[in-house]
């Protein structure tokens, strides 16, 4: 993953045109000193208050578990779930449930089934929000689909077909072992429950408000840090809906913290479907995704310390 990763940031760098006298970190510094850093900050508290929005969400869904925990404790353990996840692609969600052991002696299988359920839920959201991109932006974003390397060729249904025969034997496998071993059938029983969670809960609308909240929040990211760059200033609403979108996807990709698929898929869009300079574009989506992953290592550090010493402090 990290090889993958490493390759498609060096794809990325290399398609930034040469300029002479320039290299091309220079390139991207220079793109960093027009922005504007104010909007970088508003977008900085913005992700903030989103993973509060998630955390007091989790939370809500441990309840109906039988598990009530504070919702500082479920931010700590959601930071550094994110921390890890840069390093360990999907890592995260097992990590904060370990730590939200630590902190609340919530069992990990329950608080994993909740996580899961939660990642349903963000699934449904994203697709809600590729319809509506479709709606906005059909014309462009079909003919962006046409160039894509998967969206020609053929074999594709045999590919699905052995996909699905694999599902279909690592499924008969799971239960075969689930009768036959007692402390898996408990485990998969716990994580049962947490995934049902969602079901049992006592004010439904609430947690939907929430989670409609938290990609709303996500969406005022995107727009704050397209607006404190010159080159991308001038994108429309419907641009912002879109490239959000793409983004989203790209972050979806098992790889460390979306590296490598957000500078891939972001820039090819900005210059296929709102002509940006593919220069600019790759710049901007550097330093976007940097200043991103700088504030997950920064909120997931603190996190880690914080949760180590009242951990500690309990001892």
């Amino acid at each position: 993953m990290f090889a993958l990763a490493a390759g498609l940031l060096w794809l990325s760098l290399k398609s930034i045109p040469d300029v002479e006298g320039e290299s091309k970190g220079e390139f991207i510094w220079k793109t960093w000193e027009r922005s504007n850093k104010w909007y970088l900050i508003i977008m900085g508290v913005v992700a903030i208050l989103s993973h509060l929005f998630r955390a007091y969400r989790w939370k809500m869904l441990l309840v109906p578990t039988g598990n009530k925990v504070s919702l500082g404790n479920s931010f700590l353990s959601l930071m550094i779930g994110y921390l890890v996840n840069l390093a360990v692609p999907r890592g995260g969600e097992i990590s904060r449930c370990y730590n939200l052991l630590k902190l609340e002696k919530t069992p990990v299988e329950v608080s994993f089934g909740t996580v899961v359920a939660e990642r349903v839920v963000d699934v449904l959201c994203l697709i809600i929000l590729i319809g509506l991109s479709f709606i906005v932006e059909w014309d462009k974003l079909m003919a962006f689909i046409n160039t894509l390397p998967f969206s020609s060729g053929g074999g594709g249904i045999y590919k699905w077909l052995i996909v699905g025969g694999v599902g279909i034997g690592g499924l008969i496998a799971a239960i075969y072992f689930f009768r036959r071993n007692e402390k898996l059938k408990k485990i998969v029983l716990g994580f049962k429950e947490g995934l049902l969670a969602v079901f049992k809960l006592d004010n439904s609308f609430v947690f939907v408000a929430i989670s409609a909240i938290i990609w709303f929040l996500y969406f005022v990211m995107s727009y704050f840090v397209i607006i404190a760059f010159p080159e991308t200033q001038v994108l429309e609403f419907s641009a912002v809906l879109t490239l959000f979108t793409m983004g989203a996807i790209a972050m979806a990709a098992p790889l460390p913290g979306g590296a490598g698929s957000y500078h891939t898929i972001v820039p090819l869009g900005l210059v296929m479907l709102y002509n940006l300079p593919k220069g600019e574009a790759i710049a901007f989506v550097f330093i976007f995704h940097a200043w991103q992953t700088f504030i997950m290592i920064v909120g997931g550090v603190v996190s880690l310390i914080v949760s180590y010493w009242i951990v500690r402090w309990r001892k």
